[in-house]
């Protein structure tokens, strides 16, 4: 008994990943004398690359975003060294510069809720398999 149950803790703990991932950009620890020097759009696209997004309204900001995404196991992923640079551009002139870190961003929570699709048909999983048949061609056809 006691064989079977240190048998399932260590398979249950070999389960469990650790490991982190990073999204978006890899800002270096010196992110803001890099920034500061900076006066034109090539200097910024050069040193730091091309932006993740670009605002249509309003002011041109160029939005850098860079976090790291930790997965713990069977536990809810958790996010942490979250930067945003965010750089006012005018023409080819970089104006202002604004660096964002952890404390400065508000934490936001995701809505579990999914948003209706209008005329969306909902199929059970029968109805779904009955659906697919023949839409696609056997292995191997080439088509």
């Amino acid at each position: 008994m006691k064989k079977l149950m240190i048998l399932i803790v260590a398979v249950a703990l070999a389960a469990c990943t650790f490991q982190t991932k990073h999204r978006g950009y890899v800002f270096p620890d010196d992110l803001e004398t890099r920034v500061a020097g900076i006066k034109t759009t090539a200097e910024l696209q050069e040193k730091i690359g091309d932006p993740l997004a670009k605002t249509v309204y309003g002011d041109t900001i160029w939005i850098y975003y860079g976090m790291d995404e930790n997965y713990r196991g069977p536990l809810p992923h958790t996010y942490d060294n979250k930067t945003v640079l965010l750089a006012t551009v005018h023409g080819d002139r970089v104006i202002k510069t604004q660096i964002l870190h952890d404390d400065d961003l508000p934490d936001i929570e995701m809505d579990d809720d999914e948003t209706p699709i209008p005329a969306a048909i909902e199929l059970n999983a029968l109805q779904e398999l009955f659906n697919n048949i023949g839409r696609f061609s056997p292995a191997g056809m080439g088509q």
